[in-house]
């Protein structure tokens, strides 16, 4: 399990840069002038982490194999989405498909690169991404309303259940409030997130700044950073242009640009560190002489389902799991040396893995 990220925001914001950016492709045509993505790209990247090296090294595996992460490059939306404008309907639609949203935001001036509303305001361009999305939510609940009632009079308790969840948030959306302020339980979860509302997908505010500012930030990235704190959002300073030019040099080249422009890496690692803490996610692996592998899953998860993510059959066949914490299998230099020192343990059904777990599933055919 990896993510699918959205990428979004108003057009000639730096998202197209970005994604060719981080995917390492130019497969997003980049330009100056809306509407350049016409269609959404995607693109699948590696998820750095020097864990996995570590691992591979002690274990003298043969393959490294990294979890991916999912960046879906979606055309700028302005003012009027909701009702067409633009190219509307069609990229909020792309939107509801992904599990976050990367909104993009432009912090920088350059009097060369045009901006659709005449200047540059992070905040104004934040508000108005979100009432797009907001009033395309409201329209979709809206809708829904008198099919649920008849439904719920007529005593269908699932119904009942979606009409309460509906009805909570349009109070929200009516009050310019996105659906993922609502308060919603663990039981009722799953059929909030069936609604499919572009407001209750978790945000990441990537500010693009000028290259001067991409250790730090600049005044246009703090406020937005405010802004986040204030949305229990997360918010991240990122140079798309530094990050294009990373992109097409050699891997053992990046280290001396990323020190000549005092970086200490590439502004992928943090948009996705950003991006797992967002989603709740982390990281197990399974390590041996064929290859040492990332996988991803939710905080939270239990042995069983961490091995479905593996193949169906662990999950339905699932005993226990061979475990050792990451700094266990380091510091012991592996499976036997961990053994030896009592760190190897077997783990049943209720365990919770936790981040960084070397693990080695046993199941019933």
């Amino acid at each position: 399990m990896g993510f699918k990220c959205g990428i979004v925001g108003l057009p000639n914001v730096g998202k197209s840069t970005l994604f060719n950016a981080l995917t390492q492709t130019a497969a997003a045509q980049a330009a100056n002038y809306p509407f350049c993505t016409i269609e959404p790209n995607v693109g699948d990247v590696a998820v750095p982490d020097p864990r996995l090296d570590a691992l591979s090294a002690i274990a003298g595996s043969k393959e490294i194999i990294p979890t991916r992460l999912t960046f879906v490059d979606i055309a700028g939306l302005v003012r009027g989405a909701s009702q067409g404008e633009g190219l509307g309907n069609q990229f909020l639609a792309n939107i509801r498909e992904c599990d976050a949203i990367a909104h993009v935001v432009r912090c920088f001036i350059d009097n060369d690169i045009t901006h659709v509303e005449g200047d540059v305001d992070p905040l104004r361009d934040i508000d108005t991404i979100e009432t797009e999305l907001m009033l395309s939510d409201l329209d979709s609940l809206e809708r829904r309303v008198t099919s649920l009632e008849k439904k719920a009079r007529g005593g269908d308790k699932e119904s009942k259940e979606s009409l309460d969840l509906v009805n909570r948030c349009l109070v929200l959306l009516r009050e310019g409030k996105p659906a993922r302020a609502a308060t919603i339980s663990a039981d009722e979860r799953k059929a909030f997130n069936m609604l499919g509302l572009l407001t209750s997908k978790p945000v990441l505010y990537v500010c693009n700044v000028e290259e001067a500012s991409a250790d730090k930030g600049n005044d246009f990235s703090a406020k937005v950073a405010v802004r986040a704190k204030s949305e229990n959002a997360v918010s991240v300073v990122v140079s798309a242009k530094i990050e294009s030019e990373i992109a097409v040099l050699p891997f053992d080249e990046q280290k001396d640009y990323l020190e000549a422009v005092g970086l200490e890496e590439p502004g992928l690692n943090r948009v996705i560190r950003a991006g797992y803490d967002l989603l709740h996610l982390i990281t197990y692996f399974t390590v041996g002489p064929k290859e040492a592998r990332a996988w991803t899953i939710e905080k939270g998860t239990k042995g069983p389902a961490a091995a479905g993510v593996i193949h169906t059959d662990f999950e339905k066949g699932y005993i226990r799991a061979e475990t050792i914490a990451y700094d266990d299998y380091v510091t012991c230099k592996g499976e036997a040396g961990a053994r030896e020192a009592g760190k190897f343990r077997l783990e049943g059904k209720d365990y919770v893995v936790q981040d960084g777990d070397v693990m080695h599933f046993r199941f019933a055919n």
